[in-house]
């Protein structure tokens, strides 16, 4: 009798965690959260240190044929601060781990670094170790974050109460529409190799692709003004996909406006240039690592005024369900797609 095989395209992603984490128990009491947030939550006395990690593989996350290395190096540091910015907590240190194919020279690795260190620099964060090894296949890279906060400023998905008001940072959709032209542009190339890719008109799109900006400055807003948001998450996998996980931790519903989200008028442009709906790309196009949170109502007149905070709906209890209200009034159920990576 032949074993049982699941693919791991069943479970999905999230199917995949969820599954791994029914066998992992908790046995330190300094754990305060393990998996199921943006970052772990480890009890440091009279504050939390915040960890999480990320691994990038090329071919995977990122293509060298358009990606340039110190872009590589700076997106790897800035996807983990992004994640420690969705615990509301402020990222102090980083280990790097990279493997390397004989492909790669010591100029190149410099290249790859300049851009870590340049990362480490924006976001004041010191590197404080890591691993290299060599690699059989591409370049792989996989960075720790280390961050911290006062434990009553720490932000769980867990948060979120019915009537808060729902928000998002920047714009949204514009990593996706960016990554659809690089792959055009690659595809042109390959053809002719004499055509130069045209990426000037893109340069929003492409930039938000290939150099993600993790939103530090709004977290520092937030010690500012005073707020904490309720729950928060960074957009990675797309706007539907996060408030689906919000939604799942939180035990709420949520509605959203399509008038309401933002997006960047070269995002718009370029996704109907491309035959993509630019509202699919809001929802499902992922890799903009903005932030998607929930506000008490009392805190709005903090941030109404705002000019990059946008008020896209509210929360509502878990049997309403999740629903994007069109420009013309109607309902329509939310549906996760986000990134499948398996």
């Amino acid at each position: 009798m032949s074993e049982k095989r699941t693919e791991i395209s069943e479970l999905g992603e999230f199917g995949l965690i969820d599954h791994l984490n029914e066998k992992v128990q908790i046995k330190n009491s300094s754990t305060l959260k393990g998996i199921g947030d943006d970052a772990a939550v480890i009890d440091a006395g009279d504050h939390v240190k915040v960890v999480t990690t990320d691994l990038l593989l090329e071919g995977v996350h990122f293509d060298l044929a358009y990606a340039p290395l110190p872009h590589v190096g700076f997106k790897a540091v800035a996807v983990n601060v992004s994640d420690i910015a969705a615990m509301n907590a402020i990222p102090k240190q980083i280990t790097v781990s990279i493997a390397l194919s004989n492909r790669f020279s010591v100029e190149a690795v410099d290249a790859i670094y300049s851009g870590i260190n340049a990362a480490c620099e924006h976001y004041g964060v010191d590197l404080v170790g890591g691993d290299t090894t060599a690699s059989r296949g591409g370049l792989v890279i996989s960075i720790t974050a280390i961050g911290e906060a006062k434990k009553e400023q720490v932000t769980y998905r867990s948060g979120a109460k019915v009537n808060d008001i729902l928000c998002v940072t920047g714009d949204l959709g514009g990593a996706l529409v960016g990554l659809q032209v690089l792959e055009r542009e690659k595809q042109v190339y390959l053809a002719n190799p004499n055509m130069k890719p045209d990426l000037e008109k893109y340069a929003i799109v492409s930039g938000r692709q290939l150099k993600p900006d993790a939103r530090m400055d709004i977290i520092h807003e937030f010690r500012d003004l005073g707020v904490v948001p309720t729950s928060m998450m960074d957009i990675s996998d797309g706007l539907a996909s996060e408030i689906f996980h919000i939604s799942k931790a939180s035990g709420v519903g949520a509605t959203i406006y399509e008038d309401k989200l933002p997006i960047d008028k070269q995002t718009y442009d370029t996704a109907v240039e491309l035959g993509i709906d630019p509202i699919t790309c809001v929802l499902n196009g992922g890799e903009d690592y903005e932030l998607l949170f929930s506000i008490d109502q009392k805190d709005f007149p903090k941030l109404e005024k705002h000019p990059d905070i946008h008020f896209i709906g509210h929360i509502t209890k878990a049997e309403e369900g999740k629903f994007l209200v069109t420009k013309s009034g109607t309902a329509v159920q939310i549906k996760a797609q986000g990134w499948k990576h398996f």
